[in-house]
């Protein structure tokens, strides 16, 4: 158990996460046990544990700001050794919203950085809920593309 544990902590870097991820791991260790044939069963516990934990992860990056989705989306990575590369990546952000068409400007800013419901932004401007969409979601991908040009 303190193996599985220390996995779970290593992977989810909080302690209450860690241990509710544990308790969750032991009861679907009752079940998997029976499903299959085990030849050695601590590596098996460990990538059990590992698939959990990533999985824990994967449903608790669904709330990724404009900042993060754009960069995870192109493959750029957001852990910078010192923070001059960071402020750089907002400045050529930044950069990048600017020169969106107007309608995707707008809409990209009121979504992402003002956190604003479609609702909201369709009494703001007047736009029909599926062009709010298309617009962000083709703003975000000139976005990406912008950005990805820019760090060439």
């Amino acid at each position: 158990m303190h193996l599985v544990y220390g996995l779970c902590l290593k992977y989810l870097k909080n302690k209450e996460e860690s241990q509710d991820a544990v308790m969750q791991i032991f009861e679907k260790l009752i079940d998997a046990v029976k499903k299959h044939d085990i030849q050695n069963f601590k590596s098996w516990l460990y990538v059990l544990a590992k698939n959990h934990c990533l999985m824990k992860l994967r449903s608790n990056k669904t709330n990724v700001d404009i900042d993060n989705s754009i960069i995870m989306e192109s493959d750029y990575q957001l852990h910078h050794k010192d923070e001059e590369d960071l402020e750089d990546n907002l400045v050529k952000l930044e950069k990048c919203i600017a020169q969106l068409q107007d309608a995707q400007k707008t809409c990209v800013e009121l979504f992402f950085l003002k956190k604003k419901p479609y609702q909201t932004i369709a009494e703001k401007t007047g736009f029909e809920m599926k062009k709010i969409k298309s617009y962000i979601q083709n703003g975000k991908r000139n976005l990406k593309i912008c950005m990805e040009n820019q760090s060439e």
